[in-house]
């Protein structure tokens, strides 16, 4: 193993945990509602749902690690499946109603699908990516 092998590992693996960060301030920002203040007092729907958002970014961000070479064209790739991700929230919150009360009101079967839909949709950006 040599310095650059190092190097790179390292790279990557602090900016992947600094995109998932960045993801996580901006999402949690963009939702109607408080994911952790939720999540903190018991509530599984938004647990799943947040939950499911945040496996398929990673999965987007690990993928383009995998797939892309080259530090720059990764940073690109990886911010626009971000925007896709977050944009994919905002369409979702527009064709499901009441996703808001939902949550707050834990309704479990509401926060598995958006999980689940927000788990695809990272899943297929990320084999985009390849």
């Amino acid at each position: 193993m040599n310095i650059d092998m190092i190097y790179g590992y390292l790279l990557h693996l602090l900016t992947g945990f600094a995109l998932v960060g960045v993801f996580v301030l901006i999402y949690l920002r963009l939702t109607p509602f408080d994911e952790i203040a939720l999540i903190c007092k018991g509530c599984v729907a938004p647990a799943l749902s947040f939950g499911g958002t945040l496996i398929g970014f990673t999965w987007t961000v690990a993928s383009g690690i995998v797939h892309i070479p080259g530090y720059l064209p990764f940073l690109a790739w990886a911010a626009a499946a971000m925007a896709i991700q977050l944009i994919a929230f905002l369409i979702l919150d527009r064709v499901l109603p009441n996703i808001k009360e939902a949550l707050e009101s834990n309704n479990v079967a509401m926060g598995a699908l958006i999980g689940s839909i927000s788990l695809s949709i990272g899943l297929i950006n990320g084999a985009c990516l390849s």
